[in-house]
């Protein structure tokens, strides 16, 4: 029996194109750019990213100015639940942070971490308050869900945005972990 290889390279080759092709399209069409568009529409985002994965969706996005990230957080998940489903939702701020934005959270994040570390969320405002006099024309917000404690760092002009997970990721040292 003579195989003939040119049918078989072309029928591989439109399978090929056909699958990927169409898994292609059904991602573009409809999970990025539906989730895109719920994205784009929600009020205090600026320009943003988005890549949806098996497993977590990541949206990059550039908040605008006084919005507030977990009203964002909120609107995107509640919004996008159908296309979500049970993917995590990862939010990468890009923000306008500035050394010494860096340097003050720097500073505070030793009490930050003590509060986050022993479930301790209402000392994060106050241990970022006792920072906040030595560097004048700093101003903090922080709010939280069930995800995250949001916190807003501003001098006026720049701003700092860190979204601190309220669960921290387990730690899996013995076996039947």
């Amino acid at each position: 029996m003579k195989l003939r290889w040119l049918p078989i390279a072309a029928s591989i080759i439109v399978s090929s194109v056909v699958l990927f092709g169409g898994w292609f399209l059904y991602d573009s069409l409809a999970m990025e750019n539906p989730l895109s568009r719920i994205v784009q529409e929600t009020p205090g985002v600026g320009p943003s990213q988005i890549s949806v994965g098996s497993d977590k969706v990541t949206i990059e996005l550039t908040p605008k100015q006084d919005a507030s990230i977990r009203e964002i957080y909120k609107s995107i998940t509640e919004k996008g639940s159908s296309i979500i489903g049970k993917r995590d939702v990862e939010l990468a701020i890009k923000d306008s942070s500035t050394p010494e934005l860096d340097r003050w959270w720097s500073d505070a994040l030793f009490d930050v971490a003590e509060a986050m570390e022993g479930k301790r969320y209402a000392l994060i405002p106050a241990a970022l308050d006792a920072k906040k006099s030595t560097y004048p024309g700093m101003q903090v917000s922080t709010e939280m869900d069930d995800k995250y404690v949001y916190v807003h760092m501003t001098d006026g002009t720049n701003d700092k945005y860190v979204l601190l997970p309220r669960t921290t990721p387990k730690m899996g040292v013995w076996p039947n972990e």
